[in-house]
């Protein structure tokens, strides 16, 4: 092995004696880099059309610029208030309900005493992860159709069935419910498997001076779970301005635009379907600066007031 080079030593002269000693390692982490460059960088070269009236016969150099055009476009659409107002609500509240999940989920599998009811808790919960957003849009319109499963057990209660589907009053219930069906079991595993790292003989000790399993989930197992859970949080703050556009485009319709359209759908309808591709690269710049904001932001926040941060 060769001695470290003084301090006084030039980078590149650093940089090659770091290269000779760990050339496999940067052979393996070559096609990486590659990867990431091929696939998440040079693609950035095409946000140029935000900024340009892109006409595909003329291509990417030759479409004349327009400058911040679509952007003014964009923030004085007519439905500008409406698509951020949905956007960050939905956001919102699976902030609040989706977010806690599965760290709830989490906390009660791992109070449980039985293994085998636990494997059984975590296979039930898992399996709509693997379902596809389209088989579960699917289910979700056959069952809360006016003649479907949920309007049957309304009407055998005495209630009155209702097109859910058709009501834009239940359409953000419906998306975030169903979003937390899908994932919440998928979601605990990080949280259980930061369960598992959380040394068994705090809990002894715990146990000998009397505390009782609340008071050992509140002193040992949230503190154990807190830096997992500020990562995770500090992730999904940087997502507020984004959801995802498939369950959503498969479950409105016109008559629930009022609170079931979105940036991302508004975009699709305008970028793809109109062919305005400037229009939906402008829009998806902006969205992508306010998400790098979010996460700039809330990263230093939770720094500075719990010391966990991803940077």
């Amino acid at each position: 092995m060769s001695a470290p080079l003084p301090r006084r030593a030039g980078r590149l002269a650093r940089l090659k004696q770091d290269w000779r000693r760990n050339k496999w390692v940067y052979a393996m982490l070559a096609p990486v880099i590659g990867y990431f460059l091929l696939f998440h960088y040079v693609p950035m070269y095409g946000t140029l059309i935000a900024f340009k009236d892109f006409d595909p016969a003329l291509g990417f150099a030759a479409s004349p610029w327009v400058g911040l055009d679509w952007f003014r476009q964009f923030f004085h659409g007519l439905f500008f208030d409406r698509l951020v107002f949905n956007t960050l609500l939905l956001n919102l509240y699976d902030l609040l309900f989706g977010f806690p999940a599965p760290i709830v989920l989490a906390l009660l599998m791992n109070e449980l005493t039985s293994s085998r009811f636990r494997r059984f808790v975590q296979t039930v919960t898992y399996l709509p992860h693997f379902i596809s957003v389209v088989v579960v849009a699917g289910m979700l319109i056959d069952f809360l159709a006016r003649d479907g499963v949920i309007n049957q057990i309304v009407a055998s209660l005495g209630g009155t069935p209702d097109a859910y589907l058709n009501n834009p009053d239940w359409f953000r219930a419906i998306y975030v419910g169903s979003e937390i069906w899908q994932s919440v079991g998928w979601g605990s595993i990080i949280y259980l498997a930061a369960l598992a790292g959380i040394n068994p003989s705090l809990y002894e000790a715990a146990r000998v001076d009397g505390a009782n399993r609340w008071q050992q989930m509140i002193h040992i197992t949230l503190p154990g779970l807190a830096p997992v859970i500020m990562t995770l949080l500090i992730l999904r703050l940087g997502q507020m301005m984004t959801v995802g556009f498939e369950k959503v485009i498969l479950l409105y319709n016109p008559s629930t635009y009022e609170t079931a359209d979105v940036i991302s759908t508004y975009v699709f309808r305008r970028g793809v379907l109109e062919a305005n591709y400037s229009y939906a690269a402008a829009v998806g710049l902006l969205n992508s600066a306010v998400a790098l904001t979010l996460l700039v932001v809330s990263n230093r926040l939770s720094r500075r007031l719990t010391g966990n941060s991803i940077w």
